[in-house]
């Protein structure tokens, strides 16, 4: 594209346009034309009155993927978060989470408002995204506190932390973890929508990061490219409570399969995500080598520091990068619909800011 600019009635020259890259989020996917033939095509049913076939098939297939009983789709991951939650606290309970954690941060209060829980952050300071085992220790407390304490019943972990810059918790850690939450009698909640990341980024099977706990949540609009809807798993109870509590909240839908049939697509493409996280490195090299003070991302998230967060998201987009403010910092997110090219034009106009 190209644009005219002007001065008075003359035209005085030629000014190209760029195109965006639009780096704010790997929830900007467009379904690609596979995914629409898929949606297109699918069989469906009403979801509500009874079970519409595509969804179920996804549910089994994810249930499988994350090696729990039954899986439950949902329109959003933060719907998914607050069934979990829902399920697992009585009004006036305490939860853990990571400092930063999105059930804590970015669900607009859920967690207490409808969930009814009282959540703590607890963290390591020199790892941030990470719990270390003696703080859920001493922070679940004792079970014969005075009844005016607190009763802490639920551990909420993240994996990959996206307020962290996108860090992953490995299996030996998370295993920690939920031996210490069952130590002090707590569930434990697995926040997992960028999952499949953490899964890809440690070449491990999704399975692997889900030993122990009692819930997990996982997206598919974040990296994978369906357009929407998430997935709260666990035990076949749970799922069938989940089903109830989905339905209170307005997250029913009819036929479902529609949707269900992106979602199924975009399990076929887990493994592209090292192509993600591939681009994010580069990303962060390039950005280093521009002076830019930069966390090593582990998985597509690069998170970098900045004296103006607000004048440099400007100057960003005067060269049609978008990226958003984050804890203090810029964050970039890598994303299927950002080639490596782009990328590296990325970086060029962002050379050219300095």
């Amino acid at each position: 594209m190209v644009a005219w600019r002007l001065l008075g009635c003359g035209v005085i020259g030629v000014v190209a346009t760029l195109r965006e890259i639009d780096l704010r989020s790997d929830t900007v996917t467009k379904p690609d034309e596979v995914m629409r033939a898929a949606m297109a095509a699918a069989e469906v049913d009403d979801d509500v009155l009874g079970h519409d076939p595509t969804m179920r098939r996804l549910e089994e297939t994810v249930a499988e993927l994350l090696g729990v009983e039954a899986a439950l789709w949902v329109p959003t991951g933060s719907m998914g978060n607050l069934i979990a939650l829902t399920v697992h606290l009585d009004r006036g309970d305490r939860f853990l989470a990571t400092r930063g954690a999105h059930v804590v941060d970015a669900e607009l209060g859920t967690a207490a408002w409808l969930a009814g829980g009282v959540p703590a952050e607890v963290d390591d300071p020199a790892r941030p995204g990470h719990l270390p085992v003696e703080a859920v220790r001493a922070a679940a407390g004792s079970a014969d506190a005075p009844y005016y304490a607190l009763r802490t019943t639920l551990l909420c972990l993240e994996n990959t932390h996206n307020a962290a810059g996108g860090v992953v918790t490995p299996p030996d850690e998370h295993a920690t973890l939920v031996a210490a939450a069952r130590d002090s009698g707590l569930a434990v909640h697995l926040d997992g929508a960028r999952l499949w990341h953490a899964a890809v980024a440690l070449s491990v099977p999704p399975a692997a990061l889900t030993v122990g706990v009692d819930t997990v949540q996982v997206c598919l609009s974040k990296g994978l490219g369906a357009p929407v809807g998430s997935l709260v798993a666990g035990t076949a109870a749970f799922a069938a409570e989940a089903r109830r509590v989905r339905k209170m909240l307005g997250g029913g839908v009819r036929q479902g399969g529609v949707l269900a049939a992106a979602g199924l697509v975009a399990l076929r493409r887990i493994d592209d995500l090292e192509l993600d996280h591939e681009n994010a490195a580069t990303l962060a090299n390039g950005l280093a080598e521009l002076g830019w003070q930069v966390s090593g991302p582990e998985t597509n998230i690069v998170l970098a520091a900045t004296a103006d967060v607000t004048a440099t998201l400007a100057s960003l987009r005067r060269v049609n990068v978008l990226a958003v403010p984050m804890g203090g910092r810029i964050r970039f997110i890598a994303h299927r619909d950002v080639s490596t090219a782009d990328i590296t034009a990325a970086l060029d106009r962002i050379a050219s800011l300095n």
